[in-house]
């Protein structure tokens, strides 16, 4: 099953896809159960191209590809695959990864907030993080608060888990390009995009529920009024997480974002006690 898995990604089916008719055939070996069915249905084009194209990719290719690439996996049925994220409604049937997969187990809170930034995100994680290095702390590798957050963890011993919006064998943005070579090496960077996926657009809101789905809360730091991390937040409480949102002065930009979403019922966070008296650490 899981060459089969790799495969069906490998040949572009998504998540999504994959979830819609695992629920409709109640397997995934579709393929040569409903080939002929899924055909006919709509004379969808790009169904026909990824069936076709699934018909000739090798299992064996594609890890021994995986392996030279230093890319190892976890499929959603294995015992290192993250308890957490089983518990979302799309959860990926296969993660690819760097690192150490165990990271993955430990409790995690997840800290997003805007690109651009100011030294109030830089302030706020040097109060915070001292108390929080118990958790793991998850983040998206983008520049700004991501990178802060990433290396804010391990700057206090905590350890930190990286979720790609692409395949391993791309990055972006380049700022983060360093950062995220040393934590692939000491930490753990994971994706449930086949290496190759360049970064696209709709990928990145994607991902976001990949960052909530790891862990137990999310923490908003800065964040404008129409932010990626209000995504990564409103999906954080689909997922029954935890929602924290750091207030900020009203005559900022940055934190018009956060400000509203505690005027809306989000949890104020003024010190670490706010998050941590929701976590058995």
């Amino acid at each position: 099953m899981n060459d089969l898995i790799l495969k069906l990604i490998y040949a572009g089916f998504t998540t999504k896809q994959l979830h819609q008719y695992y629920r409709q055939f109640g397997c995934f070996d579709f393929v040569t159960e409903k080939y002929e069915m899924l055909l006919r249905e709509g004379q969808d084009e790009r169904l026909r191209a990824k069936l076709q194209c699934l018909k000739k990719l090798d299992s064996t290719q594609i890890r021994q590809n995986l392996s030279r690439d230093q890319i190892q996996t976890v499929f959603y049925h294995e015992s290192d695959y993250p308890v957490l994220l089983k518990e979302i409604y799309d959860f990926p049937f296969v993660l690819f990864y760097r690192g150490d997969i165990k990271l993955a187990q430990n409790k995690a809170l997840a800290i997003v907030g805007g690109r651009e930034r100011t030294d109030y995100t830089i302030q706020v994680l040097t109060r915070l993080m001292p108390e929080l290095r118990d958790l793991t702390i998850v983040s998206g590798l983008a520049k700004g608060t991501d990178a802060d957050a990433h290396l804010a963890a391990m700057e206090h011993g905590s350890r930190t888990i990286g979720v790609l919006g692409f395949g391993h064998l791309h990055h972006y943005p380049s700022e983060t390009a360093l950062l995220r070579r040393y934590m692939e090496e000491h930490q753990l960077v994971v994706s449930e995009y086949p290496p190759f996926a360049g970064p696209k657009t709709w990928q990145f809101p994607e991902r976001n529920r990949l960052i909530s789905g790891l862990a137990e809360g999310v923490l908003v730091i800065e964040s404008k009024k129409r932010s990626g991390s209000l995504i990564t937040l409103d999906q954080a409480l689909d997922q029954n997480r935890n929602v924290y949102c750091i207030p900020g002065p009203v005559t900022s930009q940055y934190s018009e974002g956060s400000n509203l979403k505690i005027f809306e019922g989000a949890k104020m966070c003024l010190k670490a006690s706010d998050i941590l008296e929701d976590f058995i650490v």
